[in-house]
């Protein structure tokens, strides 16, 4: 699906450093961009530099917990123009607080709906119509850590882990119709979110670059986009090891406390 050929694209977590990026990336005349996004405030400047570009903006701010209201919301966008590209960025990056044995359950309540339930929701409507249309992209935003039982991010590997099966699945079930799923796994990004996180974050990538990859992997119809490089390995070694040794090394990863 050619860039120049999309009309009406949705990006959840505009607001946000990649997601902003994102939406700045497909801003141009004649193209319509959804934004969603928490912070009102940084999405309207998201949005005033898109509409700066040429692009017809609308923003919605919303809460991805609300289930409901989110699968409402894109059965709403849809009835008013036909998405022909939706980018599911927003999600939750938190970790196992200091001091904390376990996650807390809120928290990994929290990050199921956000990282998993609601986008997987939202593809599920936007796939259904796409599929009658018979055309239609949609990118699914995980994350490298959905390859990794990490012991300090339970709630947010496991929420990634089930993004990037349904994903996989989705695709299948509506290739042969005309609609294009892609799965994207990208390592540490440098956002304000993910500054906030403790720990090392080694081959960290720019959101700028990020998006460009991302939009160069929906426009290939790319199945599954894992980058850098070096996660891809990763990937594979977390596979190859044996049990004992994964779980040290995994163990030997987890973040000291401050």
């Amino acid at each position: 699906m050619n860039k120049s050929s999309l009309d009406c694209i949705l990006i959840t977590g505009a607001s946000g450093g990649l997601g902003a990026e994102l939406a700045q990336s497909y801003a141009m005349s004649g193209r319509t961009l959804l934004l969603w996004g928490r912070d009102r405030t940084r999405l309207e400047s998201v949005a005033t530099r898109c509409r700066a570009a040429g692009a017809e903006v609308r923003v919605r701010q919303l809460d991805l917990t609300d289930i409901s209201a989110a699968i409402a919301a894109v059965e709403d966008e849809d009835d008013t123009g036909a998405i022909t590209l939706a980018l599911l960025v927003a999600g939750t990056g938190e970790v196992r607080a200091s001091g904390d044995v376990v996650e807390d359950a809120a928290q990994v309540a929290r990050l199921g709906l956000v990282n998993y339930v609601a986008p997987a929701a939202m593809a599920a409507v936007l796939a259904r119509r796409m599929a009658h249309r018979r055309k239609g992209g949609i990118v699914l935003v995980g994350s490298a850590a959905a390859f990794h039982s990490l012991p300090f991010a339970t709630g947010y590997a496991g929420s990634k882990a089930g993004l990037l099966r349904f994903g996989d699945a989705l695709r299948l079930s509506v290739r042969k119709h005309g609609v294009r799923v892609t799965v994207v796994s990208p390592g540490f990004i440098n956002t304000a979110a993910e500054r906030g996180n403790i720990g090392p974050r080694p081959f960290q990538v720019e959101p700028t670059d990020a998006a460009a990859r991302i939009a160069a992997a929906a426009e290939r119809g790319v199945r599954h986009a894992i980058f850098p490089w070096p996660f891809r390995v990763l990937r594979w070694f977390d596979r190859m090891l044996p049990s004992t040794w994964r779980d040290r090394l995994l163990l030997a990863l987890t973040p000291r406390e401050r």
